[in-house]
């Protein structure tokens, strides 16, 4: 071999590495995604749009440079053996919302890291040790603090001031209820109503509840933010038109498909900062580390339609306030 072919294959070896280090595609990562509603629902398809749309500005795209594993669980149905494959699927961190799906992660593992979306009281229910150090595996948004529940009574008594008696419907079993009780109690001497607890699991006990309390005249409701009546909504907006009850809703959800009134967290908007942490998580931060973010953005909506239709007239402090006016 003479020296010039020599030199030239020389500096070609040389240049390799090069090459091979160009060539080399980008580390692909994998998250997990528990939603606590079905895959078909309207909103959980907004509240993944809305993620996805901020992820993708964080630079990440689905199946480039990021693999999704999708579960549902409506009303944290089948939550646990879904948090088990997710699990087993090694992703590198889990987005997932609902009280319920968190839990069942919680209990999963104590490695993989979890972002949160829109979890009340996530201190007593074990997740976190506290807001500002998580502390463990999990951190994300708070959906609520229990004060809350004075808010949506007082908006309740605003717009329909025959109220006396309010029910709290909910599940015990996929958010905190007592934390919410406890907010109402404290904040129903104040606007003169009488708290009364109405705890459901299924379309039958929302039936059973409501038709009951409505039994007695004066009564109007107040739903926190919960899975297993977001699932059941038209069932309930229903009953609340045929037994003429006012209710005020934690979610736009509810004064969009019919319901009197909402005020609440814009949960779309939550997902978008969600992208955040699922972002820094993908870059080496510790969920101990990342403290959990209170709520900063609220929306009002109200349904004109359907305060005619109960016969109320809506104050005009009240339209004035409204994010969204529904005619």
């Amino acid at each position: 071999m003479n020296k010039r072919k020599f030199i030239t294959l020389l500096g070609a070896a040389a240049a390799w590495p090069l090459v091979a280090r160009a060539q080399q595609p980008e580390r692909v990562r994998r998250i997990g995604v528990l939603m606590g509603l079905a895959e078909h629902d309207p909103e959980a398809k907004a509240r993944l749009a809305g993620f996805w749309q901020a992820f993708e500005l964080l630079g990440w795209f689905e199946g480039r440079n990021v693999l999704v594993d999708y579960r549902y669980a409506p009303a944290g149905a089948g939550s646990q053996a879904l948090a088990k494959e997710l699990i087993a699927l090694q992703p590198d961190v889990i987005l997932t919302q609902g009280t319920p799906n968190s839990a069942a992660l919680k209990r999963e593992t104590t490695t993989v890291p979890v972002v949160f979306v829109g979890n009340a009281d996530p201190i007593s229910s074990g997740f976190v040790e506290s807001l500002a150090r998580p502390g463990g595996n999990l951190t994300g948004f708070l959906l609520y603090e229990e004060s809350i529940t004075g808010k949506w009574l007082a908006m309740l008594k605003e717009i329909a001031p025959a109220v006396t008696r309010v029910a709290l419907v909910s599940n015990p079993k996929t958010i905190p209820y007592d934390y919410f009780l406890r907010g109402a109690e404290a904040a129903a001497p104040s606007v003169a109503v009488q708290i009364v607890p109405s705890r459901v699991e299924n379309t039958a006990d929302i039936e059973r509840a409501i038709e009951s309390f409505a039994r007695v005249p004066d009564g109007g409701m107040v739903l926190p933010p919960d899975t297993t009546t977001v699932v059941n909504r038209d069932l309930i907006i229903a009953l609340a038109a045929r037994h003429r009850l006012p209710a005020i809703y934690s979610l736009r959800i509810f004064a969009v498909a019919g319901g009197l009134m909402s005020y609440g967290t814009d949960f779309v908007n939550l997902f978008r900062q969600a992208a955040s942490y699922v972002d820094r998580i993908l870059h080496g931060a510790k969920p101990a580390d990342l403290p959990v973010q209170q709520p900063t953005k609220f929306e009002t909506v109200v349904n004109l339609k359907t305060a005619t239709a109960l016969g109320l007239t809506v104050p005009p402090g009240l339209l004035v306030a409204a994010d969204e006016v529904i005619e």
